[in-house]
């Protein structure tokens, strides 16, 4: 109310002034003239008129706080699209209403088109992936028959590695393209992670031989209520940042502490990644889950697009977890993937 009160008398001063200035000047013109009780008369007249100009203010200052409080739930209400404004007040108003119904429509029009638009893209690129797909698969069988028959068998597992590697870079397309709609495409229920991690790892074993990486995993005691697949493309994207940055040493995986410690075979709420890579510059850290940051490694390796570690970050705060990087250039990364926490 108090801030009504002072926003009506700042608009209004001006006209309070004048009415005060007009009181004054019909008090000093009864002086100078002197008539007996001139002064008296006017100052009563002047209370008389002031009492009425107050009523009048106030009335007036009722149908303002009206106003103001429709335009502020106007206001609050603007993002789901429910302008109720009061009737306007004189035609300057009038006109500005009508210039913002028509910045209104305009702007609905325009989300609407967007939209349309996104969601055309997304049908299209969801399309496409699915299409793909069907010669990658057959890709996969005919080298398949080529190992089969002993035709080349170091060229047959390079060509199966990239292979491998296209068939990853169209399932990430595909979880970008499902992010906004990741709601509708979820099955919550408790897992154990262990199990997710090692299909991933299974998954990730071309990738595994060729690299010649060391790699151990012991058994981690870990449940928790999540989805086995939007989970389980964080590990995969996990393992093809590790072997992407890593060109000797290992990786390795295991259940933690919240610092990222090794917690041996007791139940744990904290999974580890850890590799031996080249690490991550301490003033890239800080940014790496931004959508198409690559950071100096990024750029240096010209294989960076941005995008994995943000997807692993969209993914599991809708799931519920938490996802920590800890790095130091030249001497590998660890992530921690954290499963304690109860969901949103």
């Amino acid at each position: 109310m108090t801030a009504y009160v002072l926003a009506y008398i700042k608009e209004k001063k001006m006209w309070l002034l004048l009415l005060a200035g007009m009181a004054a000047v019909y008090l000093a013109v009864a002086g100078l003239y002197g008539y007996d009780g001139a002064v008296g008369n006017m100052l009563y007249a002047a209370w008389l008129s002031f009492f009425f100009i107050m009523v009048g203010c106030f009335f007036d200052f009722l149908g303002y706080r009206d106003r103001c409080r429709k335009l502020r739930d106007a206001l609050e209400g603007g993002a789901q699209g429910d302008y109720r404004l009061p009737n306007p007040k004189g035609l300057v108003e009038r006109m500005y209403q009508e210039l913002l119904c028509e910045a209104v429509q305009e702007r609905r029009r325009l989300v609407s088109e967007l939209d349309g638009k996104q969601a055309d893209m997304a049908d299209y690129y969801t399309m496409w992936i699915h299409q793909v797909k069907t010669p990658i698969a057959a890709l996969h069988l005919l080298l398949q028959r080529m190992e089969e028959c002993g035709e080349g068998k170091g060229n047959c597992r390079q060509s199966a590695e990239e292979l491998f590697k296209i068939e990853q870079y169209a399932e990430m397309a595909l979880h970008y393209a499902r992010l906004d709609s990741m709601s509708s495409d979820m099955l919550l229920k408790k897992y154990d992670i262990g199990v997710i991690i090692r299909r991933a790892v299974k998954k990730y074993a071309v990738l595994f031989i060729g690299s010649g990486l060391g790699f151990s995993m012991g058994e981690i005691a870990c449940e928790a209520v999540t989805d086995e697949k939007w989970l389980g493309f964080v590990v995969e994207q996990l393992l093809a940042n590790a072997l992407k940055y890593t060109k000797e040493g290992g990786i390795r995986i295991y259940g933690a502490d919240s610092a990222g410690n090794p917690c041996g075979d007791q139940a744990v709420d904290y999974i580890a990644v850890e590799d031996t890579g080249i690490g991550i510059r301490a003033e890239d850290l800080p940014r790496i889950f931004e959508r198409g940051f690559t950071g100096y490694n990024g750029r240096m390796e010209r294989k960076s697009t941005g995008i994995g570690l943000y997807l692993c970050r969209r993914i599991m705060d809708r799931l519920g977890h938490t996802v920590k990087v800890e790095s130091e250039e030249g001497k590998g990364t660890k992530v921690i993937l954290g499963f304690g926490q109860e969901m949103e």
